[in-house]
């Protein structure tokens, strides 16, 4: 009895196109995750001027204050000194 071999030939190239394929079918799932990265937006508005700043007062409020009537002070302020400055309730 002679035996039939399979064409195997045909085999290894439906194989080959299969997974051809199934490798083109996972390149849009790549992009999607891997591969996309979002661009920086870079605002065009100029930068608003800021011409108050944020002040602790007496009472213990936080309080926004214009920078043209703050004098600055070089001195540092102790821990007693602020103590003592601020009112508790």
């Amino acid at each position: 009895m002679e035996t039939l071999k399979p064409d195997s030939h045909k085999a290894t190239t439906r194989r080959k196109l299969l997974g051809w394929i199934g490798l083109l079918s996972a390149l849009p799932l790549l992009k999607l995750g891997l591969l996309s990265k979002r661009k920086a937006v870079i605002d065009c508005a100029p930068a608003p001027d800021k011409t108050t700043i944020k002040v602790l007062s007496q009472d213990g409020q936080l309080m926004e204050v214009d920078v043209s009537k703050i004098s600055i002070v070089e001195k540092g302020v102790s821990d007693q000194e602020l103590q003592t400055w601020v009112r508790k309730l």
